[in-house]
């Protein structure tokens, strides 16, 4: 046992040490304590029970338009705001999506759909089909396909679903100079059958347990009460470089460090013995 504990103790210091070699200036990091500016118009502003734009019309993967209420009701959504192109966070926030739907043993469709929404209005179709195939094919779950929905929109759309969940968005350049990029916050919202927003997730890896308990409580039309998100932004610049970087392996690395010296302190405090008292 103190061998574990041990290894377990220079496991998270190593942890912490590895996270404090990324340096600013390189592409990785984005150092929480120095945001820049732009992320201020980059968060998020949790509209709990807030309806969403079901009027509104988008089109789906398979070119339907409709209005969101084609694919909103009925049943509890799982609802995230990315954009299709994006080589950075959006890819990792669906795979953790992903991967929390196949453990969280609830079944696709009955339980409840996925809508995803595109905000760069250049994005069509073709690319809302191909980001879905991988969607569907890392969650691994046969019935997810026909409960998954990746939307695209116009600015008007766009704007209507930004602004009734609060996920608010800034374009930035990309490495090549051009304005293809968007500096965003990673989270997931859940949605009651009638359209109401019930609860924010933040971050990349999504427990699947709170994510069952989470369309449980949509699925009977409860509103969660606000939580305090800790935002990990999809961006990439970095003023000492003029480029843009993502933050990830930081937060990630000294999250897990934490972890891993919480779990060696209790296994500490569990080891230690009380002392026999001594009657006279």
């Amino acid at each position: 046992m103190t061998k574990i504990l041990g290894t377990l103790v220079l496991w998270g210091w190593t942890l912490v040490a590895g996270s404090q070699q990324y340096s600013a200036e390189r592409p990785i990091g984005l150092a929480a304590q120095q945001l820049p500016d732009y992320l201020k118009h980059a968060g998020i502003q949790q509209h709990l029970n807030q309806i969403l734009p079901l009027d509104t019309i988008f089109t789906d993967e398979s070119q339907t338009n409709a209005a969101l209420s084609h694919w909103v009701g009925n049943r509890p959504a799982i609802v995230a705001l990315v954009y299709y192109k994006c080589t950075m966070m959006c890819p990792q926030v669906l795979h953790g999506l992903a991967t929390s739907l196949k453990g969280s043993n609830l079944e696709p469709g009955r339980d409840y759909q996925v809508v995803t929404f595109s905000i760069d209005p250049n994005d069509i179709p073709a690319d809302a089909a191909a980001e879905k195939a991988k969607f569907v094919s890392e969650a691994a779950l046969p019935s997810l396909a026909g409960a998954t929905h990746f939307l695209t929109s116009g600015p008007a759309g766009i704007r209507a679903i930004s602004e009734a969940t609060g996920f608010e968005f800034v374009k930035v350049p990309g490495p090549d100079g051009t304005m293809n990029q968007f500096a965003h916050s990673s989270v997931i919202m859940f949605v009651t059958p009638d359209g109401r927003l019930s609860r924010y997730i933040s971050g990349i890896d999504y427990p699947p347990r709170d994510v069952r308990l989470a369309v449980l409580d949509a699925s009977q039309k409860k509103i969660s009460n606000p939580v305090d998100l800790f935002l990990i932004y999809c961006c990439n610049y970095d003023p000492a470089v003029g480029r843009y970087s993502v933050a990830v392996l930081r937060v990630v690395s000294i999250a897990g460090a934490v972890t891993v010296l919480v779990v060696a302190g209790m296994i500490w405090l569990l080891m230690r013995k009380p002392k026999g008292r001594v009657f006279a």
